[in-house]
């Protein structure tokens, strides 16, 4: 009995060696590797921000401080090359009229952030790592492949959007692949920034966010909005005199402020600060000061999208190809092909936006801009390598060396970014980023309901579970937004005009239905819906793998049977 007992105080301790904690508070536990390591692996956080203490203060400066980081780098993806083309493209086809639809995004945003944070905070692992642990193998790895691909669709507009920024100041001497080339290397120089620590790396990004603030706010300030029509559009949800096209605008909106790869961004971070998961009330605090945090990070990242927004629809909302022509043609631009000689409604994107701004407020509002988007594509190029980096060591459990799984994951994302860099010029790549828009808002029931999945389940979450109200909120929130992503796929592909388009699309939504469904399954009955309860009785249900990880559910002696 004596050595029973032993053996299993042996375990324990090698467990927590290991880095398995078995408390009420930390639901979940990192599975314990079979090969003893010399030292604990490390995905980037080799050092964790200590939290000052303040006593029984209600809020604290000091610890609002001592959290700031995570939710900055969070928001970047709201600022990214995609959302900045798709708020000039908004302002230039509808004006004022869908800010609305803009602020309401990025509260839903804000919202499902919430659920990322306290995932990560609450359990200690990020939402690749849960879904590692609680999907069977086959879903785990479908699941793993769709996050992956936007993951390289955003990193492909974020990427491109570098190169464009960089064509526009060296005045197209630096071609799109050059670009492409320039940005992955400074990438991989920058990635390697919190090795001289991490508030160093996060003052970085913080750095860049206020490049984009500066150079988006001084196009604000030139191009002089008018500031009743903007406070309308943005708090009067209306769209007087829209058609089609502002419709599939403000769907596109929600689809570029809502970037699945986020999620599994936002739960990782988190796990950047010292809290101690055994403690109830560190918890709860960390998950006040991450959500007050990342609404003043999301607080940030809208008024920069507002301004880009109300600097196209103030001076380009109905202006003509014809028009544009002229003015660049007056101005001696050397880009005036790109705007031909009809009366038809301008359409701009990233590059066609900035030769606009140079046409109608001069070169400095050109270079600018560009040094704008530079920041945007930067920033949010390398907070794409981290998010590749946590979803892929999470859904494979991967093991390797540092600079290996750097090249591996970029390598992935980069590959077909340089294939579309070569073989298409600047001027041609609009339809390239609504097919990339396309991809990304397929993906997106793939982040939100897993995590709504588990942000639900009280055997992972304990008292930091969702209540009903959240429950029901949040499976609305994720089923409105789902529905308008598929609404604008569907517009999409109704637009190719392609028999053969028309069945091969019709083929892969069977499947990806089916996926969607399964998944959605699995969320009804973490929501509590116990008539669909029936994974005990197969191979794929949600109990049978909820027993087997939750580790802390089962006493030492139990472990030591086994």
């Amino acid at each position: 009995m004596k050595g029973g007992m032993n053996e299993a105080s042996n375990l324990k301790d090698s467990a927590q060696e290991n880095g398995v904690q078995t408390n009420q508070y930390s639901a979940i536990s990192p599975p314990s590797s079979p090969v003893a390591q010399d030292e604990p692996f490390s995905t980037y956080f080799e050092d964790k921000v200590a939290i000052p203490e303040t006593g029984n203060q209600i809020f604290s400066f000091r610890k609002l401080w001592a959290f700031t980081g995570p939710g900055f780098l969070m928001s970047i993806a709201y600022l990214d090359p995609g959302n900045i083309e798709s708020d000039l493209q908004s302002g230039a086809k509808a004006g004022f009229k869908l800010l609305w639809v803009l602020l309401g995004a990025t509260i839903i945003g804000l919202l499902l952030q919430r659920l990322a944070a306290r995932l990560g905070v609450v359990t200690g692992m990020h939402l690749a790592e849960v879904c590692n642990r609680q999907y069977p193998t086959v879903p785990r790895i479908i699941l793993w492949f769709m996050v992956e691909l936007a993951i390289i669709g955003s990193d492909m507009q974020e990427v491109i959007g570098c190169a464009i920024a960089l064509n526009l100041l060296s005045v197209g001497r630096i071609p799109l692949w050059a670009g492409v080339i320039i940005t992955i290397t400074d990438t991989f120089v920058f990635l390697f920034l919190d090795k001289y620590g991490l508030r160093k790396l996060e003052a970085f990004f913080g750095f860049l966010i206020t490049v984009m603030a500066l150079s988006f706010g001084y196009e604000y300030v030139v191009v002089k909005p008018n500031q009743g029509e903007l406070l309308k559009g943005m708090f009067m949800p209306y769209c007087t005199d829209c058609g089609p096209v502002q419709m599939e605008q403000a769907v596109g909106i929600i689809g570029a402020v809502i970037m699945p790869h986020n999620i599994y961004l936002h739960s990782a971070l988190v796990k950047s600060r010292d809290i101690d998961r055994k403690n109830k009330k560190e918890i709860k605090e960390a998950n006040k000061y991450y959500f007050i945090e990342s609404t003043i990070a999301l607080f940030v990242s809208f008024l920069i999208n507002v301004f880009v927004v109300a600097v196209f629809a103030e001076a380009f909302y109905n202006k003509t190809n014809m028009e544009v022509n002229n003015l660049c043609n007056a101005t001696g631009s050397p880009h005036t092909d790109l705007f031909p000689l009809n009366n038809g409604t301008l359409e701009v994107d990233i590059y066609k936006g900035g030769v606009v701004l140079g046409c109608f407020f001069g070169p400095a509002a050109l270079y600018i801009w560009a040094i704008g988007i530079l920041a945007a594509g930067q920033s949010s190029t390398m907070t794409g390598t981290y998010s590749g980096q946590f979803v892929m060591e999470g859904f494979l459990n991967l093991r390797w060396s540092r600079f290996a799984r750097v090249l591996l994951t970029r390598s992935i994302a980069i590959t077909p970014t340089l294939l579309v860099a070569i073989f298409q010029d600047v001027q041609h790549l609009t339809g390239m980023n609504d097919f990339l828009n396309v991809l990304q808002s397929m993906q997106l029931p793939f982040a939100l309901i897993p995590i709504l999945t588990f942000t639900s389940l009280t055997s992972i979450m304990n008292d930091f579970a969702n209540g009903l109200v959240w429950k029901i909120s949040g499976g609305i929130v994720i089923l409105m937004v789902c529905a308008i992503n598929m609404y604008f796929v569907v517009v999409y592909v109704t637009a190719l005009n392609s028999v053969l388009l028309y069945v091969l699309a019709a083929l892969l939504s069977v499947a990806y239905l089916c996926f969607v469904g399964y998944l959605a399954w699995y969320c009804l009955v973490a929501l509590g819906v116990s008539c669909l309860d029936f994974g005990s009785r197969t191979e794929m249900g949600p109990s049978r793998h909820t027993d087997i990880y939750l580790l802390n559910d089962m006493d030492t002696d139990a472990l030591v049977e086994r």
